[in-house]
């Protein structure tokens, strides 16, 4: 990874259960000065009134789930003026992500990176941890929605047969093929 000590942002995402969060998490701890921002956060802030994005989602559902991702934009932001590199993680598959990448976009040096392990090793992971993921969902459908309808942005990285600590190694080597 190159020039680590200047703030940059590194977005990761993919699928429900594609290993999002540990990845984060574990790519956060290695850098010098670093703040992993999870997106769901924002979600499960709204204590009434949440709508969940469920397959049958309605537009106050759509809407919330924008709020969400621009208040995570900001958050990066401030915490990249603060001097931080930030690693945000979040599902944002779809058309959207482009929409994502542009909040993104700014002083900052911007690394987008996507999670697509299989649809069977999404959902084996999923099975194997102590939260569940997909309610009305399911992989094969969010794994569609990824590959058919998400812009073609930074790197993609299938992780189905990589560790934890393989990928996170991938990463650090391959990040600036991440850059947008």
């Amino acid at each position: 990874m190159s020039d680590l000590n200047q703030p940059r942002i590194i977005l990761i995402t993919g699928i429900m259960a594609s290993g999002k969060s540990s990845v984060a998490q574990a790519l956060a701890e290695r850098l010098p000065r670093s703040v992993h921002v999870r997106g769901d956060i924002f979600r499960r802030m709204i204590v009434n009134g949440r709508r969940e994005m469920t397959s049958d989602y309605d537009a106050e559902a759509f809407a919330q789930l924008h709020l969400r991702y621009q208040v995570a934009a900001t958050v990066t932001h401030a915490y990249c003026a603060a001097g931080f590199t930030v690693v945000y993680q979040d599902v944002i598959i779809g058309a959207v992500l482009r929409e994502v990448v542009d909040r993104l976009r700014g002083a900052y040096r911007l690394h987008v990176i996507v999670l697509c392990p299989s649809p069977e090793v999404a959902a084996a992971r999923d099975a194997a941890r102590h939260k569940v993921a997909y309610g009305d969902w399911t992989p094969h459908a969010l794994d569609h929605e990824l590959r058919t309808n998400t812009p073609r942005l930074g790197l993609w990285l299938d992780t189905s047969a990589l560790s934890l600590l393989q990928t996170v190694d991938t990463i650090g080597t391959r990040l600036e093929e991440a850059a947008v």
